[in-house]
């Protein structure tokens, strides 16, 4: 392992990409402590403290920008959430949005610009229902004597922080390592792990005279943490061989095909995309309730749509298995797999070219994506019961997600790495 991270520095290219990654990284933590103006951001922390789910939850995946009520406060989600609508609709729900989609790069360009748009307008509702929100659940203490101008005022500093995230994000798919909006995501879930382990450390040892029971629980959350870690790389990895054979065909003088080789589907393809896109989708109507916090349906929501909830928590599981299979399916589509087969003279032994070969695919894939989404919905709902039994504190208990995100977000960077120094002849992570 020391050798492979030695290696990656005597690549040029790819010890750029992992400076400029680190940088922009760097920038994303210092732009989370820049507060807005006029606001008192006391309050959040006070709020934070004394264990508001809500609150709890949204701050560990700002990196504690919320708490700070910083220019990142509402963090990438809106981007996010623009993303989901935006390939919603390019199911042939909007027939141009649909083009666009089957228009290779000119058409992804296309569908980004409208992200881009979404994302504003977005970042700038959120941004009302944050600032307003919030300044009534803790009795206008957050922004005293705020009027409609201070709240915009607010909002488009929240929205253009939004949006330098978002351009952030870009610039290191374009120039650095891995996925932009999944490694910001992941820089801000790391960076909330210091606290997690302080709050759980005085949660667990706040009784002196139960020392052993508390050192016997830290044990046993230490061990599961590790069981959980294990399991979602072992699933992550995982992968089913579909063998493919591709017969002979002479063109000119020269033979081609004749050779056997396989169609690898992974256990769980969509990644830890449908988690962050359950995350962001169920935390939206929360926040946007804040907008109306003295309604009663809005108290209910508020009460209700909390991952720590019974119903907020089925939501959240529902959700997983939807974005599990629409992700995967938007992502490989068997048609188009057994159409590009069929047309190369490949073809699955003892299946028949064409229909019967999407038919074959698409039941493989949904019995491996089920496995999948019903993975990922456990691993992200075991850790709340896990937490109430322990004791530990509300900020702590959504660990399951977090875990999730960060080995996801790991495992595709140090693919992205191993792949730059497998092509100048380095031994990456895994020998192979």
């Amino acid at each position: 392992m020391f050798k492979t991270l030695k290696n990656i520095w005597h690549v040029e290219d790819l010890r750029k990409k992992i400076l400029f990654t680190l940088f922009v990284l760097f920038i994303y933590r210092i732009g989370s402590f820049v507060p807005v103006p006029g606001v008192n951001k006391d309050v959040l922390e006070s709020a934070n403290q004394t264990g508001d789910a809500l609150m709890s939850l949204l701050n560990t995946f700002s990196g504690g920008a919320l708490k700070n009520f910083s220019i990142f406060a509402i963090s990438i989600y809106p981007y996010i959430t623009a993303s989901i609508i935006v390939q919603l609709l390019s199911m042939d729900v909007v027939p141009k949005f649909a083009e666009w989609a089957k228009q290779g790069e000119h058409g992804k360009k296309q569908l980004a610009q409208i992200t881009r748009y979404g994302t504003v307008i977005l970042a700038l509702i959120q941004g009302f229902a944050t600032s307003i929100g919030f300044n009534r659940i803790y009795g206008t203490q957050m922004m005293p004597n705020a009027t409609f101008a201070d709240y915009l005022l607010v909002a488009i500093i929240l929205t253009a922080g939004t949006s330098f995230l978002m351009w952030l994000g870009e610039q290191i798919t374009e120039k650095g390592i891995g996925n932009g909006i999944s490694i910001l995501i992941f820089a801000g879930i790391v960076a909330g792990v210091p606290g997690h382990i302080v709050a759980t450390a005085q949660s667990s040892f706040i009784q002196p005279d139960q020392m052993f029971l508390n050192i016997l629980k830290v044990v046993i959350v230490v061990i599961v943490l590790v069981a959980i870690i294990t399991g979602v790389i072992f699933v992550q990895q995982g992968i089913r061989k579909i063998p493919v054979q591709y017969a002979k065909r002479v063109v000119g003088n020269k033979m081609y095909g004749g050779q056997n080789t396989h169609i690898p589907l992974k256990i769980n393809a969509a990644g830890v995309i449908p988690v962050i896109f359950a995350v962001s989708l169920l935390q939206f109507p929360v926040v946007l309730s804040s907008f109306w916090s003295t309604h009663d349906w809005a108290k209910w929501v508020a009460g209700n749509l909390k991952f720590n909830e019974p119903l907020g928590m089925v939501l959240y599981v529902v959700m997983i298995i939807g974005f599990t299979f629409f992700y995967t399916f938007v992502q490989m589509n068997p048609q188009q797999m057994a159409d590009n087969m069929k047309k190369n003279g490949g073809y699955i032994p003892g299946i028949r070219p064409g229909k019967a070969t999407e038919k074959y695919l698409t039941k493989v894939m949904s019995r491996l994506t089920m496995s999948g989404a019903l993975f990922l919905a456990v691993i992200s709902v075991l850790p709340v019961f896990f937490g109430k039994l322990s004791g530990l504190p509300d900020s702590v208990q959504i660990g399951g997600t977090s875990i999730l995100i960060v080995i996801g977000v790991a495992l595709d960077t140090m693919k992205q790495i191993e792949s730059q120094l497998i092509k100048r002849h380095y031994k990456g992570f895994i020998n192979k």
